[in-house]
Parts: C-alpha cells; structure tokens; sequence
C-alpha cells in the first residue's frame, strides 16, 4: 500500500463528517430554533418533555457523538500536512496534535449533557435547566481549542519556507479569518442572556457554527488538493525509478 492511501481513507470520511453534521445540525429542535437562555426552569423541562422532541434530542446527539469522534482521524490529516512543512522544528505538528484532541472532546462533553438531560426528563426542572445549560455554555465557549488550531495552521502555512509550499497562502488568511469568526463564542460565560452575544445570538451560535461548517468544507476541499498532488508526486517518482532502474 502506497503511504498516501491510508491518507486518502481519512480524506473521504469528510463528507460522511459533513453530512452527520447536517444532519445532527437540523435533526436537534434546541438548533433550528435555538433555546434562549431567558427561557425558565419550567419551559427548559417541558423542552425536554415533549414526546415529538425527546426522540430528535436523543438521536441528534448520538450523531454529534460520531462526529467528535470522526473529526479526530480527520484532523490528523492536517498533522500530517504541517509535518511535511519546512520547518526547524516540529513544535506546531505538536501543537495541532493537541487541538485535535481537545475540541472534539469538549464538544463531545457538551452533546452528552444534552442527552443526560433527555435520558430522564422527568427530573425536577432546576435539575434539568442545569443539564441544559452545561450543554450549551460548553458547546458554545468551548471554541478556545478550535482557535487555536486555525492559528497554528495559519502559522505553520505562513512559516513553510518550500519553492512549493504544502497549503497555499490563503488558506492561512481563511484560517485567521474563522479563528476571528470564533473569538466572541468564548465570552459568553460572562452570564449574557440575550442580544447577540447570548449563546442563542447572532455572534455565538450562527456565526460561529456558520464558520465550523464553511471550514469543514474549505480545509476538506484544499486537502484533498494536496494529497492527490503528492499522489500523483509519489507515483511519477516511482516511475521515473523504475525507467533508471532499466535503463
């Protein structure tokens, strides 16, 4: 098996990662019409209690589980690519590797506050409103890793010092762009319950998932670029090997 196959494997998981990320994004009733945080302990329970949302609540964050989960092979792929950069030293690999293990993961907490909350709804309403706001304050705030993981790569592109760089330069003013686009999710612990920095808000939920979203396809379309063309790289050398071989 050539190296860049098991990198291709990874490569075409990110459409099934997009798709279930669709699909969690509108099967989930808090999404399409998100949950305010104005909303009272009672309304959050009858939220949880309805018998049309339990099952969309539940099924919804299963699939959000498979996409945390997912997105860590995935973006291994960018370790990879950084790896090959020319750097003096492999500090931002490293530092990648820890993002892609620390997103994922807090949201991967958040989706399972959601599901604690719909797993018994006839909690009392406090007990439930408390569920439902430790899944959205950590869904919403948790966007430090994500952050920081667009700077890096915007970094490591900058740094890249080849005749033919790995990532293009744009490719690093996008990744500063959605790191900027995330920035206002992570305030808003400050306790604001509405306007648009209410986890409900212009800022923190469209936006920010908006940017999530737009990466997702952006970083899949531009990796694949490079891998086929270090492919097609691989292959031409193995080739050229060949013919000098038999020559």
């Amino acid at each position: 098996m050539k190296r860049a196959d098991g990198e291709l494997i990874l490569l075409w998981t990110v459409p099934a990662l997009a798709l279930i990320w669709i699909s969690a994004f509108f099967l989930f009733p808090g999404f399409i019409h998100p949950m305010s945080p104005e909303m009272s302990s009672n309304e959050v329970a009858a939220f949880y209690r309805d018998s049309s949302n339990l099952d969309r609540i539940r099924g919804s964050m299963i699939l959000f589980n498979w996409f945390c989960v997912g997105m860590i092979p995935a973006l291994t792929l960018i370790v990879m690519q950084i790896r090959r950069m020319a750097h003096r030293t492999p500090v931002l690999s490293y530092c990648m590797l820890g993002c892609t293990a620390g997103g994922p993961t807090l949201f991967l907490i958040a989706n399972l506050f959601w599901l604690i909350a719909a797993f018994r709804p006839e909690r009392a309403p406090d007990q439930t409103q408390m569920l439902n706001d430790l899944a959205w304050v950590t869904f919403t705030t948790a966007v430090p890793f994500l952050i920081a993981q667009s700077v890096v790569i915007a970094l490591a592109i900058y740094l890249d010092r080849q005749p033919e760089p790995v990532f293009r330069p744009w490719v690093a003013h996008f990744n500063l762009v959605v790191a900027a686009a995330l920035v206002p999710a992570a305030f808003v612990g400050l306790a604001m319950k509405d306007g648009v920095m209410a986890w409900n808000g212009l800022l923190p939920f469209w936006v920010k998932n908006a940017a999530i979203a737009v990466w997702i396809v952006v970083m899949g379309v531009e990796l694949g670029r490079v891998i086929y063309r270090q492919r097609a790289a691989e292959e031409s050398e193995a080739v050229e090997a060949v013919a000098g071989a038999g020559a």
